[in-house]
């Protein structure tokens, strides 16, 4: 795992600096890194397609942007930190005095050394983001200003990478692939997906798993208008956001509340005996709350460190790669692989011979527990498994309504079967 959270996080290094946004070339270089890593499908959805209740907004990109003040020295620049320019700035090529820029300069006067994350996507503006302590230490005077953008027709992408199941029900795995240098919100969640569809990719999982690599909200808005016919097939699904800080793992319900992927987060990290936070379902956050909306109810739910909004480097240039940390990088994906590995083994038996305790040994069972050091749980597993194989139990509430881990009950399960005496 220490060698995982170490490529994780250089994969964070790498993907920091690009200059993302909803649309773009940055997206496009963003999903041509996670390409190497794993095989995508992408997808160009062009401007002005209906999408729901939205449409394909136009196709941003900036290729450069500064405020130079009257010796012509950058005092503002793009080429220091994507975050220096508003995200969606028409462009703009003009003189004025620093009373008028002020209006498009954007700032966090309660953190005056950080750098603001903001955007206006859907209203045309301009402006700058940039420290406080910067814009206090400029005189007055005159200074040039100069967006070079387009905002045209374009299209908008988004990636998938599929790892095919013994079953044709996905668990659907979304991350966010539109903020400009943020680690953890949300490059860390794409790094964390990247290393968790590698992993899967080794075995033959049960269930067929989707990875979603799409823009904030207007992805997943788009995803889900593009696949409205088949997203029946989401038996479970996790939004990965805020990956790699150093806080503590937080999961939230999905809409329902009570769903299998909510069951399997809960119990894993009980048993696990990290910290951690279960908290209920809001309509707010990342897009766990588009595929929960009531029309799609699907049973999704999203897993994070510190949540969003709730540590001081949110949305600042606070949040850079030292913010991200390999071992917490390491420690999500766990929990993620922790978690589906659950998913996966889960199921609901009917006893074969539920009229009475069926005999063990005659059937080896009891002979092949006798070298175990785990003989007593291993039997009482049996004996939970068969007592609660009845079509309305599956393994997770087995193992919690007998205290016994998940594993130990899957393994029961799984020797009963082959002898006979349980049908999935």
């Amino acid at each position: 795992m220490t060698g995982a959270g170490e490529e994780m996080h250089a994969l964070v290094e790498r993907l920091y600096p690009l200059r993302r946004s909803i649309t773009g070339d940055g997206v496009r270089a963003t999903l041509d890194i996670v390409g190497e890593h794993l095989p995508l499908e992408v997808h160009e959805v062009p401007t002005g397609t209906p999408v729901l209740d939205w449409t394909v907004p136009q196709e941003w990109n900036v290729r450069d942007a500064y405020v130079a003040d009257a010796s012509g020295r950058r005092v503002v620049d793009l080429a220091a930190s994507a975050l220096h320019v508003l995200g969606y700035s028409v462009p703009v090529a003009a003189r004025m005095p620093l009373s008028e820029l002020r209006g498009h300069l954007h700032t966090l006067p309660d953190q005056p050394s950080l750098v603001p994350y903001r955007t206006s996507y859907y209203k045309p503006e301009w402006g700058f983001c940039l420290a406080q302590d910067v814009l206090d230490a400029l005189p007055d005077g005159e200074y040039e200003v100069r967006i070079d953008s387009t905002l045209a027709d374009g299209h908008l992408t988004y990636a998938e990478h599929v790892v095919p199941g013994e079953v044709e029900e996905e668990v659907l795995v979304s991350c966010h692939v539109c903020h400009p240098a943020l680690a953890n919100d949300n490059m860390a969640g794409v790094a964390v997906a990247v290393f968790l569809a590698r992993e899967l990719a080794e075995r033959k999982p049960h269930h067929t798993y989707r990875f979603l690599f799409a823009p904030g909200t207007i992805g997943a808005i788009t995803w889900l208008a593009r696949n409205r016919e088949r997203v029946g097939r989401v038996a479970h699904g996790l939004v990965l956001a805020c990956a790699g800080d150093p806080g503590s793992v937080t999961y939230k319900r999905s809409r329902r509340g009570d769903a299998g992927i909510d069951r399997v987060l809960r119990h894993v990290l009980a048993a696990s005996g990290r910290p951690h936070e279960i908290r209920e379902f809001t309509p707010y956050g990342y897009d766990e709350r588009q595929f929960c909306s009531p029309g799609f109810d699907l049973p999704v739910g999203s897993l994070t460190r510190t949540p969003y909004a709730e540590y001081p480097e949110y949305h600042t240039s606070a949040d850079d790669p030292d913010f991200v940390s390999p071992a917490a990088l390491a420690d999500t994906l766990a929990v993620c692989r922790e978690a589906f590995a659950v998913l996966d083994r889960n199921r609901r038996y009917v006893s074969l011979s539920p009229y009475g305790e069926p005999q063990l040994g005659r059937r080896g069972l009891y002979d092949a527990l006798g070298g175990r050091s785990d003989a007593k749980q291993a039997q009482m597993a049996m004996l939970w498994v068969l007592n609660l194989a009845d079509g309305g139990h599956d393994l997770l509430d087995v193992a919690e309504r007998s205290g016994l881990p998940f594993d130990a009950i899957a393994d029961a399960a799984d020797a009963l079967a082959g002898a006979g005496l349980l049908k999935a």
